[in-house]
């Protein structure tokens, strides 16, 4: 943190001071979507090993007029992160949306982090739980991350049936392996953090160089 206090001193984004809550929320280069896809590929790929029919960003069938509860997204081409088949249970079909939110943003500072946890994982099952379980007649979870590598409840509690279904086939055991996905999930969350903290957010896309990215 004292490095990047004396590195950004007197540098302005977004017409704000370039704090690392700031750097971490801002949405110049991209960077806030290379955390969520980081955390979705890397998802995408245990759950390609273990499950059948994973898909990345799979799209949602239309509604059709079915009644559902306010709040849930009901527009045609809606998509989710992850899609797979025999996860909970054989031929179960699960769906995953990943969520990655910053601790220190401003809108959660009056909030614990079971608070933030909670919050996120009730806005996502309001806007797809009914639709998933209704519509596509499968089951679905709220992946919530937070910047700093911590996980929700429901995203805590898939990690640990990845990890059992990884156990089964592989051979190794249940503690290393689910010692093996948290690390490359926080390995994932510390590569695109820095990204972050470090990255490029100049002008348009082509104009101007920078070092910035060459020397991480």
């Amino acid at each position: 943190k004292q490095w990047y206090q004396r590195r950004v001193r007197g540098e302005k984004c977004c017409n704000e001071a370039n704090t690392i809550e700031h750097a971490l929320s801002c949405k110049l280069g991209g960077y806030v979507a290379l955390r969520h896809n980081n955390i979705r590929d890397y998802m995408y790929a245990e759950l390609e090993k273990t499950c059948y029919n994973t898909i990345s960003e799979p799209k949602l069938q239309p509604i059709k007029g079915r009644p559902l509860p306010d709040g849930t997204i009901v527009e045609d081409g809606a998509r989710l992160d992850i899609s797979t088949r025999g996860f909970w249970t054989p031929m179960d079909k699960a769906f995953l949306n990943v969520r990655v939110i910053n601790s220190l943003a401003k809108s959660n500072a009056n909030k614990t982090l079971k608070e933030m946890y909670e919050s996120d994982e009730r806005e996502k099952e309001k806007e797809y739980q009914h639709r998933v379980t209704e519509v596509e007649g499968g089951v679905f979870t709220p992946l919530v991350m937070t910047t700093t590598g911590g996980v929700g409840k429901e995203f805590e509690t898939m990690l640990c049936q990845l990890a059992a279904k990884k156990e089964r086939s592989t051979g190794y055991r249940y503690q290393d392996c689910k010692r093996y996905i948290r690390l490359r999930l926080s390995f994932s969350m510390v590569r695109s953090v820095t990204l972050s903290l470090r990255g490029y957010r100049g002008g348009k896309k082509g104009e101007g160089t920078s070092d910035e990215l060459y020397n991480l």
